[in-house]
Protein backbone atom coordinates (compact mmCIF):
# COMPACT_ATOMS: atom_id res chain seq x y z
CA UNK A 1 0.00 0.00 0.00
CA UNK A 2 0.82 3.67 -0.42
CA UNK A 3 2.51 5.28 2.54
CA UNK A 4 0.60 8.39 1.89
CA UNK A 5 -2.70 6.49 1.42
CA UNK A 6 -2.33 5.00 4.75
CA UNK A 7 -1.06 8.35 6.54
CA UNK A 8 -4.86 10.01 5.29
CA UNK A 9 -6.59 6.96 6.12
CA UNK A 10 -5.43 7.15 9.91
CA UNK A 11 -5.82 10.80 10.04
CA UNK A 12 -9.11 10.38 8.99
CA UNK A 13 -10.32 7.28 11.38
CA UNK A 14 -8.87 8.73 14.53
CA UNK A 15 -10.33 12.66 13.34
CA UNK A 16 -6.88 14.08 13.50
CA UNK A 17 -5.85 17.71 12.69
CA UNK A 18 -3.34 18.79 10.59
CA UNK A 19 -1.51 20.37 14.58
CA UNK A 20 -1.77 16.90 15.99
CA UNK A 21 -0.44 14.95 12.95
CA UNK A 22 2.92 17.49 13.79
CA UNK A 23 2.55 16.60 17.54
CA UNK A 24 2.31 12.89 17.22
CA UNK A 25 6.03 13.61 14.85
CA UNK A 26 7.09 15.20 17.73
CA UNK A 27 6.58 12.51 19.84
CA UNK A 28 8.80 10.63 18.30
CA UNK A 29 11.37 12.95 18.29
CA UNK A 30 11.22 14.54 14.74
CA UNK A 31 10.49 17.57 13.86
CA UNK A 32 7.98 18.34 10.32
CA UNK A 33 6.24 21.32 9.66
CA UNK A 34 2.69 21.87 8.97
CA UNK A 35 3.21 22.68 5.36
CA UNK A 36 5.05 19.09 5.20
CA UNK A 37 2.14 17.32 6.70
CA UNK A 38 -0.17 19.01 4.33
CA UNK A 39 1.93 18.12 1.11
CA UNK A 40 1.74 14.19 2.37
CA UNK A 41 -1.75 14.43 2.56
CA UNK A 42 -2.55 15.99 -0.54
CA UNK A 43 -3.78 13.51 -3.48
CA UNK A 44 -1.42 12.41 -5.62
CA UNK A 45 -3.14 14.35 -8.09
CA UNK A 46 -2.62 17.27 -6.29
CA UNK A 47 0.35 19.87 -7.72
CA UNK A 48 1.35 19.95 -3.67
CA UNK A 49 1.62 16.54 -3.18
CA UNK A 50 4.77 15.39 -1.88
CA UNK A 51 5.25 11.22 -1.47
CA UNK A 52 6.02 10.26 2.14
CA UNK A 53 8.40 7.78 2.40
CA UNK A 54 9.30 4.79 4.80
CA UNK A 55 11.33 6.14 7.40
CA UNK A 56 8.47 9.09 7.63
CA UNK A 57 5.87 6.29 7.86
CA UNK A 58 7.80 4.93 10.50
CA UNK A 59 8.34 7.95 12.44
CA UNK A 60 4.46 8.89 12.66
CA UNK A 61 3.82 5.24 13.57
CA UNK A 62 6.12 5.79 16.60
CA UNK A 63 4.62 8.82 17.63
CA UNK A 64 1.47 7.67 17.12
CA UNK A 65 2.10 4.62 19.70
CA UNK A 66 3.00 7.25 22.28
CA UNK A 67 0.03 9.54 21.11
CA UNK A 68 -2.18 6.93 21.97
CA UNK A 69 -0.37 4.81 25.00
CA UNK A 70 1.95 7.55 26.02
CA UNK A 71 5.50 8.08 25.85
CA UNK A 72 8.00 5.00 27.05
CA UNK A 73 11.08 5.91 29.15
CA UNK A 74 14.39 5.98 27.89
CA UNK A 75 15.22 5.99 24.31
CA UNK A 76 12.55 6.13 21.93
CA UNK A 77 12.60 3.85 19.06
CA UNK A 78 14.03 4.64 16.08
CA UNK A 79 12.40 4.81 12.51
CA UNK A 80 12.52 2.14 10.16
CA UNK A 81 14.07 2.72 6.84
CA UNK A 82 11.98 0.23 5.51
CA UNK A 83 8.48 -0.83 6.06
CA UNK A 84 6.46 -3.80 5.27
CA UNK A 85 3.06 -4.19 5.61
CA UNK A 86 3.67 -6.61 8.89
CA UNK A 87 5.47 -3.95 10.44
CA UNK A 88 2.89 -1.14 10.01
CA UNK A 89 0.26 -3.88 11.00
CA UNK A 90 2.39 -4.21 13.89
CA UNK A 91 2.76 -0.97 14.93
CA UNK A 92 -1.08 -0.38 14.79
CA UNK A 93 -1.88 -2.76 16.89
CA UNK A 94 0.37 -1.98 19.33
CA UNK A 95 -0.83 1.86 19.17
CA UNK A 96 -4.46 0.59 19.99
CA UNK A 97 -3.45 -2.44 22.37
CA UNK A 98 -5.26 -4.74 20.21
CA UNK A 99 -5.51 -8.68 21.47
CA UNK A 100 -6.13 -11.31 18.26
CA UNK A 101 -9.55 -11.33 19.08
CA UNK A 102 -10.11 -7.50 18.78
CA UNK A 103 -8.32 -7.71 15.49
CA UNK A 104 -10.53 -10.37 13.77
CA UNK A 105 -13.21 -8.11 14.92
CA UNK A 106 -12.25 -5.37 13.14
CA UNK A 107 -11.06 -7.23 10.43
CA UNK A 108 -14.78 -9.06 10.45
CA UNK A 109 -16.40 -5.27 9.91
CA UNK A 110 -15.15 -5.40 6.88
CA UNK A 111 -16.41 -8.58 5.84
CA UNK A 112 -12.81 -9.87 5.89
CA UNK A 113 -12.12 -13.50 7.30
CA UNK A 114 -9.28 -14.42 9.36
CA UNK A 115 -7.82 -17.24 11.65
CA UNK A 116 -6.29 -16.62 14.68
CA UNK A 117 -3.59 -18.93 13.71
CA UNK A 118 -3.63 -16.83 10.37
CA UNK A 119 -2.83 -13.77 11.95
CA UNK A 120 -0.50 -14.50 14.79
CA UNK A 121 1.81 -15.64 11.55
CA UNK A 122 1.60 -11.66 10.60
CA UNK A 123 3.45 -10.93 14.02
CA UNK A 124 6.31 -14.15 13.81
CA UNK A 125 9.91 -13.07 13.07
CA UNK A 126 10.71 -13.43 8.98
CA UNK A 127 13.02 -16.00 9.88
CA UNK A 128 10.59 -17.80 11.96
CA UNK A 129 9.32 -21.01 9.37
CA UNK A 130 5.32 -20.12 10.10
CA UNK A 131 6.21 -16.31 9.62
CA UNK A 132 3.23 -14.82 6.53
CA UNK A 133 3.75 -11.65 4.50
CA UNK A 134 0.86 -9.66 4.91
CA UNK A 135 -0.28 -8.49 1.61
CA UNK A 136 -1.84 -5.09 0.31
CA UNK A 137 -5.79 -6.61 0.56
CA UNK A 138 -5.11 -7.77 3.74
CA UNK A 139 -3.74 -4.17 5.60
CA UNK A 140 -6.62 -2.41 3.38
CA UNK A 141 -9.11 -5.00 4.72
CA UNK A 142 -7.48 -3.79 8.64
CA UNK A 143 -7.84 -0.22 7.91
CA UNK A 144 -10.88 -0.28 6.57
CA UNK A 145 -11.99 -2.36 9.74
CA UNK A 146 -10.36 0.08 12.47
CA UNK A 147 -12.58 3.24 10.16
CA UNK A 148 -16.13 0.92 10.85
CA UNK A 149 -14.69 0.66 14.21
CA UNK A 150 -13.74 3.83 15.22
CA UNK A 151 -15.41 6.24 13.28
CA UNK A 152 -18.64 4.25 11.90
CA UNK A 153 -21.49 6.17 11.04
CA UNK A 154 -19.07 9.34 9.98
CA UNK A 155 -20.97 11.87 7.75
CA UNK A 156 -18.06 13.35 6.40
Amino acid sequence: MDNGDIFRRLRYTFNLTDQQLVEIFTLAESEVSLQLVQQWLAREDDENHLAMYDKELATFLNGFIAFKRGKREGDQPKPEKRLTNNQIFRKIRIALALKDFEVIAILDKADFRLSKHELSAFFRSPTQKHYRLCKDQILRNFLMGLQLTYRPKSTD
